[in-house]
């Protein structure tokens, strides 16, 4: 293949996402996050898009912090953890968020798709054998294919098609099942509760990646574990600091002490690149402390996403059951969905469309990501919103 004929098959590929209508485009934000927002496109609009579940992306608490540790520690490391790249405050944050989810020791990453990236191929070999939920997340499936263990998937959430595998890896030295404890596209919370009791009964593991769990789901906000009331029998959680913890960046692997510690000699992604900034660390200190003593924005957040769900629903939507906060209003077709958040954006709100390979073929949508950040008056506009954008383009309402 020449130059000439790989950059005209890039061009080709580019125009085949475009006349498909699944060309992704990136809006530009102007403003901090925040549940009202400017960008380049338009000023002052209600953001239903960002990760931001508990609002703590500007918190005050958080940005000091931040500052302060930047006063007090720099702005970065220039270099890995077991060079000359570990302060005081990556080992307090590790301490911090391990007790957060009732884990022995935690391990921290550049990003969460590092941590799972890094996750799999130090601790399984080719003796043992990883369960993975179907729908699990891209950075799951992708440390997965780095270790050389054999590879098991079940069907999405299917307890039978899961005790189907466990048989069948029998003969293995060791068993993880693997599963999102949220999946970020339907919100579908597992059910961790039946899988832990699978687990006991075939002598595996289980792991599960907390990314849109920890800090709000369960009654303290620990995470899924927690809501499932399982918590001490999960081996290994994966996570970020990414969305609700701060929605700035960097990752974290918790799990007993030995595990932890073998990451910490073998985890490529940990060994390679550099530490997290002070910044991210300090201002995550402050996140888990401010969580740790009240539960006020989770118990805030569950209020705003009972109120969306229901409310969008009666304006005529049909969205995928459930109660956590991403709340997926489907439209099945990928141009409407792309036609939908434009419109939507001339009116005030800002939310994605999500479709294809994002989403399977026909499943195209717009998630909705409700925040404690949102306040009623939010929410109530963005339905009113949705409710005229959904009519103009006859997606509600029986309009041509």
């Amino acid at each position: 293949m020449t130059t000439t004929t790989f950059y005209s098959h890039i061009d080709a590929e580019l125009a085949n996402i475009r006349s498909a209508g699944l060309f992704k485009t990136e809006r530009i934000i102007t403003t901090p996050q925040a549940a009202d927002i400017d960008t380049t496109e338009r000023a002052h609009v209600i953001n239903l898009c960002a990760n931001n579940y508990l609002g703590l992306s500007s918190h005050p608490k958080a940005i000091a912090a931040a500052k302060h540790a930047i006063d007090t520690h720099g702005y970065g490391l220039s270099s890995v953890r077991f060079i000359c790249g570990t302060q005081d405050l990556h080992k307090q944050l590790e301490r911090k968020i391990a007790d957060f989810l009732g884990m022995e020791d935690a391990i921290l990453y550049a990003a969460a798709f590092d941590a799972n990236g890094g996750l799999f191929e130090p601790l399984f070999g080719e003796q043992d054998a990883i369960i993975s939920d179907a729908l699990n997340h891209a950075s799951i499936i992708d440390g997965i294919r780095l270790c050389k263990a054999q590879r098991l998937r079940y069907a999405h959430n299917d307890m039978a098609d899961l005790e189907r595998c466990l048989k069948e890896a029998s003969s293995a030295r060791s068993r993880i099942i693997f599963t999102d404890g949220v999946f970020s596209m339907d919100g579908t919370i597992a059910q961790l509760d039946t899988i832990c009791d699978l687990a006991t009964q075939y002598g595996a593991l289980v792991g599960i990646d907390e990314c849109h769990a920890s800090g709000f789901m369960g009654k303290t906000g620990r995470g899924t574990h927690e809501f499932r009331n399982v918590m001490g029998r999960i081996d290994i959680i994966t996570g970020t600091f990414g969305k609700a913890l701060g929605g700035a960046s960097g990752g974290f692997t918790a799990a007993k002490a030995p595990v932890v510690e073998l990451l910490r000699q073998r985890s490529r992604p940990y060994l390679f690149s550099n530490t997290l900034a002070p910044s991210i660390a300090g201002a995550s200190i402050a996140v888990l402390d401010l969580l740790s003593e009240s539960t006020a924005l989770r118990d805030k957040l569950e209020e705003n996403t009972r109120y969306f769900r229901a409310a969008i629903q009666e304006a005529g939507f049909d969205i995928k059951p459930g109660e956590h906060p991403i709340v997926p209003i489907m439209i099945y077709d990928a141009v409407k969905a792309q036609a939908l958040s434009k419109r939507l954006l001339e009116l005030g709100v800002y939310a994605v469309g999500f479709f294809y390979p994002v989403v399977p073929q026909g499943q195209a949508r717009i998630r909705v990501q409700i925040s404690a950040g949102h306040e009623r008056h939010h929410l109530e506009k963005a339905v009113a919103v949705f409710k005229q954008a959904g009519t103009d383009l006859g997606i509600i309402g029986g309009k041509a």
